[in-house]
């Protein structure tokens, strides 16, 4: 059945579920990009051994990290406005791990917020080093559900997830689950170094050098699983040659990451490593469509684009709130970020 054709309203030539898709995509590459530095900054606190610099770090994800989490919740209400029988697949098929993002989302929290409560040194490493783990969990869960997405799940003929709560867990959830971690902690470095001088500067420089070694080793490890056991995510690019422009992109802009933090111009890197992880989100997509979650039992099974899509005229209508919402949230993060830019310094008001 041809499901192209219960869709008739287009914008820009791209038909309702297609633009959808593309907004879907667009905001949790948003979040990635935003929360990334911020989880990747959770993932090196313990590394910092002095009181001040751990507050330092604090500070520099501070005032953002909440309104970053905002980009999270729209990707999930657009995810669930736009393509509802793909989200009850998804979260039932998956609700281990997403618990599991959702309990550590609010350690997380807590643990930004409560740290500095007291000053006894065994309340402050507690929550250090939830902070720490919180983070760098919420990184590989992020990564292990993009992974099930990537290779498929078991989903029968009325889109039913059918494996136990454990299927998750396999390999290449693992590899790009530690991959995710080694992205954002490399973003998060990199961040640390725009907002910190001094002797934590230094000290940052040297994880920002560390960061980019785990990255580009676990990048490799991803790429090559990717290709010689999940070949439908590269078929699109075998077919259409000319594709093969953008994970070209994707590995000059990998490539000048380290040359320009070698020169110490990590603003130009963070925008570097953001792209990076934009270019890897426009790969997924170029992989993936128009199936948005495949069956390992039946390729006839597969949940598309167009099979999962809500009714034309729903998707015309959140269309229409997501281009007036997007601006205003845009424009929201950019005045906070604008707000706070600067390097740090710690005050009477400070984590």
């Amino acid at each position: 059945m041809d499901y192209t054709s219960m869709y008739s309203a287009t914008l820009f030539g791209l038909d309702y579920p297609t633009l959808w898709f593309l907004v879907v995509g667009g905001v949790f590459s948003g979040y990635a990009i935003l929360d990334g530095f911020d989880l990747g900054a959770g993932s090196l606190h313990l590394f910092f051994k002095k009181e001040e610099n751990r507050r330092i770090a604090l500070n520099a994800v501070g005032p953002v990290w909440d309104g970053n989490e905002v980009w999270l919740v729209i990707g999930g209400g657009a995810l669930f406005a736009g393509f509802p029988d793909l989200y009850a697949t998804l979260f039932s098929g998956l609700y281990v791990p997403f618990m599991l993002f959702v309990a550590l989302l609010i350690f997380r929290a807590v643990s930004i917020e409560f740290r500095s409560k007291e000053k006894m040194l065994w309340w402050r490493k507690l929550w250090d080093t939830t902070y720490m783990i919180s983070s760098s969990g919420l990184s590989i869960a992020l990564g292990a559900v993009l992974a099930n997405v990537l290779e498929g799940m078991p989903i029968n003929e009325a889109g039913d997830y059918v494996g136990n709560g454990w299927d998750f867990l396999s390999p290449y959830a693992i590899i790009i689950g530690l991959t995710t971690w080694a992205l954002f902690m490399m973003h998060g470095a990199i961040y640390l170094a725009l907002k910190t001088q001094g002797a934590m500067y230094e000290f940052v420089t040297l994880w920002v050098k560390r960061s980019i070694i785990f990255f580009i080793l676990m990048f490799l490890i991803a790429s090559g699983y990717t290709m010689l056991f999940v070949e439908h995510m590269v078929a699109p690019l075998k077919e259409h040659p000319v594709l093969l422009l953008l994970p070209l992109v994707a590995l000059l802009s990998i490539a000048n990451i380290p040359r320009l933090a070698e020169k110490r111009k990590f603003t130009l890197a963070f925008v570097f490593s953001a792209l990076t992880v934009s270019m890897l989100f426009i790969l997924v997509a170029i992989g993936l469509f128009p199936t948005f979650l495949a069956s390992t039992i039946d390729p006839a099974y597969n949940i598309t684009v167009y099979t999962s899509a809500a009714s034309e005229k729903t998707l015309g209508i959140m269309l229409l709130m997501a281009s007036i919402g997007a601006p205003l949230v845009g424009l929201y993060t950019f005045i906070v970020y604008r707000s706070f830019r600067g390097k740090v310094k710690l005050d009477e008001h400070s984590y």
